[in-house]
């Protein structure tokens, strides 16, 4: 049985508190919002007014969370270091700070049997007010003639250098019409800036250009950023190259190349 609002500003707060210093933000939303904007075979199978909560990875993640993780992790059973190095963070505070809530996580990676996401996570963002979804649908006149362009988020103060994680849904609670919807920040505002984030996202989107579409107050460090363009197969070398890779087990390189 859902909860009445009066838990929304301590859970979010809470929340927010407690994975700031890791490097996340958090946003809240209630489902309905969600929903209202996707297709019926993407919505969400909650009431209209359960409150969830988007979270976002901010630069500083790479050395507040991932570099510490890896020192201190056993790496049995790692597959691919930053998924599961989000995941533990998310998990233990959502264990640590709610333990008699009923709270399901969703990360961006996971897919339904269908292999459709379990959640369309820019759209998430983008009904919490984290970072405004640009689409081909916002370019007027479009100058691509049956091309379908990909969409990409922005946020206002980090540009493109963010990542959005996961997503997190209160099942027991509910959020009343006390909760407004705040539209996310129009920072790509002029159609030739939309084309050319647009551009830069669909045709050049390995240089990162389009991350720099607006000043960004922060952005990835040259670790974080080495760690990123390097290709998947590839990181365990990199990792091992780093020092945090054991030199001895080849089983673990062998399973986070397979990624």
């Amino acid at each position: 049985m859902a909860t009445p609002c009066d838990n929304v500003e301590n859970v979010v707060g809470t929340l927010r508190e407690s994975l700031k210093s890791l490097g996340f933000e958090v946003y809240p939303f209630k489902i309905g919002w969600y929903n209202a904007v996707v297709s019926q075979a993407h919505h969400l199978q909650y009431s209209a007014d359960t409150l969830a909560v988007v979270v976002l990875s901010t630069p500083s993640m790479f050395e507040n969370l991932f570099l510490p993780f890896l020192q201190g992790c056993s790496w049995k059973g790692i597959s691919d270091p930053i998924d599961q190095c989000v995941a533990h963070a998310i998990s233990t505070c959502v264990s640590e700070h709610f333990p008699d809530r009923s709270v399901d996580i969703i990360y961006d990676y996971e897919v339904l049997p269908s292999r459709k996401p379990k959640f369309l996570a820019q759209t998430a963002a983008h009904v919490a007010g984290a970072a405004r979804y640009y689409q081909q649908s916002d370019i007027q006149d479009p100058p691509w003639e049956n091309k379908k362009m990909f969409g990409v988020c922005i946020h206002p103060r980090l540009g493109g250098w963010f990542a959005i994680r996961a997503l997190l849904v209160w099942k027991d609670v509910e959020v009343g019409e006390e909760m407004h919807q705040v539209a996310p920040t129009d920072c790509v505002s002029s159609q030739e800036a939309r084309i050319e984030l647009l551009e830069r996202f669909n045709y050049h989107w390995q240089d990162w250009t389009y991350r720099n579409i607006i000043p960004a107050e922060e952005s990835y460090s040259p670790w974080q950023q080495e760690y990123f363009i390097t290709p998947p197969a590839q990181r365990g070398a990199l990792l091992k190259q780093w020092g945090f890779l054991p030199e001895t087990d080849s089983e673990v390189q062998s399973s986070i190349n397979k990624q």
